[in-house]
């Protein structure tokens, strides 16, 4: 990929100072959160393997119609930094297709999601486990929702609200800037990476180490690819397949670990 430099106008100080609050409003603060509970899971009283980490829950239980509202709008809200980014690149003349997130090429992207989501989503199973069974990893709950009928919608949104932020601000919008701002290649790979891993902490080590090379894996295959569009593919078919997966298999499979 070409080397990016600042536009016209904007300053590296300026451009440096966006970058923070941009991640301050989304990922870097989920990291910050991240830490916070795994230091609390750390010194709760049992291993963590015996501590559980939940991801889609029920934000009013027994008010079907209450929690639906109160998940499409953790939805919607947790998607504004995307729609930030993509002012802030269309302000200096670019927008998100610089970052390969268009429909010029939507059958490639889908082939090359799946390709990846298949290879890692194996690996990724196969580390979870072991780092469980190791005590470096909380029990992870991919989703608690009540058995309505949104719920599977719900599960499916939710993962691919959880691919565009990630694949959009931690590697295309996050490399583009360090780019700008003079980082080299291979600390833009370890921030964008370290980033990832932090703000999946509360599921323990397990979960850092897992998803901060997951990110690396990203950074690769962007750099390759210049486009962020297969990274959010394969990211979405992965979280399909771990929330809808394990509704569909909690306490029916011995293998497949439950609070």
């Amino acid at each position: 990929m070409a080397e990016c430099i600042p536009h016209e106008g904007v300053s590296r100080r300026i451009l440096r100072s966006e970058t923070l609050l941009v991640l301050a409003l989304s990922l870097g603060a989920s990291g910050v959160s991240a830490l916070i509970s795994f230091v609390g899971s750390l010194t709760k009283p049992g291993g963590l393997k015996d501590q559980a980490a939940t991801l889609n829950g029920s934000y009013a239980p027994g008010r079907p119609w209450l929690d639906l509202a109160w998940q499409m709008f953790g939805i919607a809200s947790a998607l504004v930094p995307v729609a930030l980014v993509a002012h802030l690149l269309l302000r200096e003349g670019a927008g998100l297709r610089t970052l390969g997130f268009d429909r010029t090429r939507p059958w490639p992207d889908l082939r090359r999601g799946t390709m990846v989501a298949a290879g890692i989503g194996s690996a990724g199973l196969a580390f979870y486990l072991a780092a469980r069974a190791a005590g470096f990893n909380l029990t992870v709950v991919p989703e608690s929702l009540p058995d309505v009928w949104w719920k599977f919608p719900v599960l499916i949104l939710s993962a691919v609200q959880n691919s565009l932020v990630e694949e959009v601000v931690v590697v295309g919008y996050l490399l583009r800037r360090l780019g700008q701002l003079g980082w080299t290649p291979m600390a833009a790979l370890a921030a964008s990476s370290v980033l990832r891993g932090s703000y999946h902490l509360y599921q323990g080590i397990g979960g850092f180490i897992g998803n901060m090379v997951m990110g690396v894996v990203f950074v690769l295959l962007y750099r390759r690819w210049g486009r962020v569009g297969p990274l959010i593919v394969a990211h979405a078919l992965l979280d399909i397949g771990a929330f809808v997966g394990y509704a569909l298999l909690a306490g029916k499979v011995g293998w497949l670990p439950t609070p």
